[in-house]
């Protein structure tokens, strides 16, 4: 069966279907799921979203580390993530992505962004060895919090949303240039 290919220029992917086969690529040169891990494995700075079981929307800046393609957040134990978060919840996530290097010292240059949804784990105080998930995460919690600090691990799933990744500063300025969709794998 000849494959059939749709172009969704909209959101820089494109559907290519087979026979018994539906898959998303990017369309946006440089951004491949590769090039999406690298950055949110190069950066510790993360936004995540969350609805609290009250129903409230809520956002909270959090420093992490990537292993595996997972999250890993320490957290305080009677901090709102901590005691917002439940396990199996999905949450928001937004990794902003530095660009401009000394030139953004110059100037003001927003950052790239890449966005997905994600599944919380929630491991409780004690329950796993910050060292043994991350020597950058237990460098990014002091040392009198780390025994007694909430381990959140976020699976991310779906699809990344990117903006600005693997495409030039002056071709940030155009929405469809900069985005891309491609598949979380």
């Amino acid at each position: 069966m000849a494959r059939e290919v749709s172009t969704a220029e909209h959101s820089g992917i494109e559907m290519v279907r087979g026979k018994s086969e539906a898959r998303w690529r990017s369309t946006v040169r440089g951004t491949s799921v590769e090039r999406i891990w690298a950055e949110v494995g190069k950066a510790s700075f993360a936004i995540v979203s969350y609805v609290t079981p009250t129903g409230e929307p809520r956002s909270s800046g959090v420093v992490y580390a990537m292993r595996d393609h997972r999250l890993y957040l320490a957290v305080a134990p009677d901090s709102w993530k901590a005691r917002q978060i439940r396990d199996g919840q999905q949450v928001a996530v937004t990794v902003p992505v530095r660009r401009g290097g000394l030139l953004s010292l110059l100037v003001p240059i927003p950052p790239a962004t890449v966005s997905f949804h994600a599944r919380a784990m929630v491991h409780a105080p004690g329950s796993l060895d910050v060292r043994s998930v991350s020597k950058k995460l237990e460098s990014l919690v002091p040392e009198e919090r780390r025994a007694v600090a909430s381990i959140l691990e976020l699976v991310p799933e779906g699809m990344f949303l990117t903006y600005g990744i693997g495409v030039s500063l002056k071709a940030m300025v155009d929405p469809v240039a900069s985005q891309a969709h491609v598949p979380i794998t």
